[in-house]
């Protein structure tokens, strides 16, 4: 699985993830720091898909989205 989506992807996929997963990115944000101490961004987006069933997509994208923040990276 691809973490690295187009900007125009991740955006969409992004702001879509309030409706589709009925949680906020601030929520989904803590449960990823709430969660394993994995040293790679695929296996957090594999855990966060498994653990709480969303599709890879939308786990990467949660996943990428979280890293930009931390890192201070806005689009």
């Amino acid at each position: 699985m691809s973490l690295n989506h187009s900007l125009e992807t991740q955006t969409k996929l992004i702001a879509r993830v309030p409706s589709i997963t009925g949680r906020e990115l601030p929520e989904w944000f803590q449960a990823i720091d709430a969660g394993p101490s994995f040293s790679r961004c695929d296996e957090r987006a594999n855990w966060l898909a498994d653990e709480h069933g969303l599709t890879h997509g939308y786990a990467a994208a949660i996943v990428l989205e979280h890293e930009r923040r931390r890192r201070g990276h806005l689009f």
